[in-house]
């Protein structure tokens, strides 16, 4: 009988494994980066918390009937409960269900980049810090999203590291979580400008709503608002706009209790 794992996962990324020492096959398939999903925030103090993040792979391809639709249906950011069959180290879904529909969404060397991450990015490494965050702001100064920037430098590859999971998301996702005392669907955007030596990410409270749609829009990750519709919810969708309104993105001021790094 094979070896099984069960367990709530997030969907990662889907992408071929990493070959780290150049022994994988020229043209690899790719597989479904799977993340443990706990069941309460990790204390980032915690001995084996770094463990907890550790990526699994499972076969994207080579299903039949029912499993085939449920598998192509996964998408990155997916919380799914899944059974994992394994085979001489290799997993393969058992079972699958999804149970929550988040997004997560890449974009490397953008074009451009809005204006609070910019602003926001200057103050962090004026602090001499290689990592910091904003909350960012509806036009109605309502709370819309968690920023987070990480430094780029010349020798690593933080993009890299966030996509295939070896630094992880989820403790920054399942911080917006407990800070908003919901588990709804979120839209997490990783993007790394062409410009700039930093990654964003940046988790969307609401992935239906008017911000995820318009950074879908700006950077073409995916349906968004049309064109020419107001997008005023990404506030100067470019570096250097001179559209900015007043108040659409802030610094974090803990007004709303919301410290994003605290559980970095």
């Amino acid at each position: 009988m094979e070896p099984t794992t069960s367990g709530r996962f997030r969907v990662h990324d889907r992408r071929p494994r990493p070959d780290i020492d150049g022994t994988g096959p020229a043209d690899p398939p790719e597989e479904f980066v799977l993340v443990d999903y706990p069941e309460a925030p990790i204390d980032p103090t915690a001995p084996d918390a770094g463990d907890r993040f550790d990526p699994l792979y499972a076969a994207a391809e080579g299903y039949d009937g029912d499993m085939a639709d449920r598998v192509a249906s996964l998408e990155p950011g997916f919380v799914v409960d899944a059974t994992l069959a394994w085979t001489d180290g290799s997993a393969r879904f058992a079972d699958v269900e999804v149970v929550r529909e988040s997004r997560f969404r890449f974009a490397d060397d953008v074009d451009g980049m809005f204006e609070a991450a910019v602003d926001a990015w200057d103050q962090i490494r004026s602090a001499g810090e290689a990592v910091g965050s904003i909350t960012t702001r509806s036009n109605d100064g309502e709370p819309n999203g968690a920023l987070y920037l990480f430094a780029d430098a010349p020798g690593s590859d933080a993009f890299a590291d966030l996509r295939s999971g070896r630094l992880p998301i989820e403790p920054l996702v399942a911080r917006v979580n407990e800070s908003r005392e919901d588990d709804g669907p979120r839209e997490v955007f990783v993007l790394r400008p062409a410009a700039h030596d930093f990654v964003a990410v940046y988790v969307v409270f609401d992935r239906e709503g008017v911000l995820a749609q318009t950074v879908r829009d700006t950077y073409d990750l995916g349906p968004g608002l049309a064109a020419g519709l107001d997008g005023g919810a990404l506030d100067a969708a470019k570096a250097g706009s001179d559209g900015a309104e007043d108040g659409a993105d802030e610094r974090d001021d803990g007004k709303d209790g919301f410290d994003a790094l605290d559980r970095l």
